[in-house]
């Protein structure tokens, strides 16, 4: 069978929040599948492994202006391999510095790798909460998505660019435009942290079938048992009131 290989950007700089429990979600739901899987750790001045899938976690600003130079050098490979096929999951820092740039609450500017059309300001409160998302990766099949957001950031999209879901609950990007993260093909970026994926087993699901079939949408996989995550995903509904 043919497995999964993700690099993972920057462990020990983008990870607060407990987001390194979305690597831990991917490798155990491989693992009841019998579906090999491979995390390559990826650091300062090492190279950008072959991957089926990117993922870059959150941290604080100073953590972002210590990897930022260090991931801007990857931008022509990360692109190349997501023309290739290859997916990027991106929470919180890790989906600020996926697009042009990220002004941090001092005013300094911190490089982008320019991977979508997305700009961030550090706005002067932080936005707070539990928050509930209708999603919509694959055509007519809408998804809710369920986390926590704690971010300062302001993020806008390009023209013709689509968030990962409408907010139902919470704030998302900007707290003004009703959207939360980006979705562009085979890249998600988002604020949602929870971790994401423990709560949320469906985009779990995707992220593997799509890095299974090459970029493609895949076959259905094997079902699994479900029942703790979904009933944590009714209570943190039901806690955002949506």
């Amino acid at each position: 069978m043919s497995g999964i290989t993700i690099g993972h950007l920057y462990p020990e700089h983008l990870n607060i929040y407990a987001d390194r429990g979305n690597i831990a979600v991917l490798d155990r739901r491989c693992a009841w599948r019998g579906i090999p899987f491979e995390v390559v750790a990826v650091d300062v001045g090492d190279p950008l492994p072959r991957a089926d899938l990117y993922y870059l976690g959150g941290g604080q600003d100073r953590d972002q202006m210590l990897i930022a130079g260090d991931l801007v050098r990857h931008a022509a490979d990360l692109a190349s391999a997501v023309a290739d096929g290859a997916g990027v999951l991106a929470v919180c820092g890790g989906y600020q510095l996926l697009g042009h740039s990220y002004r941090g609450h001092q005013g300094a500017e911190m490089p982008g790798i320019g991977l979508v059309d997305l700009v961030t300001e550090a706005g002067s409160t932080r936005m707070i909460g539990n928050i509930v998302l209708e999603c919509e990766l694959d055509a007519g099949d809408r998804r809710r998505l369920v986390g926590f957001e704690n971010h300062a950031g302001r993020t806008t999209l390009g023209a013709g660019l689509t968030p990962l879901g409408r907010v139902l609950s919470g704030h998302g990007n900007n707290g003004s435009d009703g959207g939360e993260g980006v979705h562009a093909g085979g890249i998600i970026g988002t604020y949602v942290h929870g971790p994401l994926l423990p709560k949320n087993p469906w985009l779990a699901d995707w992220l593997i079938r799509r890095a299974l079939a090459g970029g493609g949408s895949g076959e259905p996989l094997e079902p699994l048992d479900d029942a703790l995550e979904l009933e944590a995903g009714r209570v943190a509904q039901a806690i955002a009131g949506a």
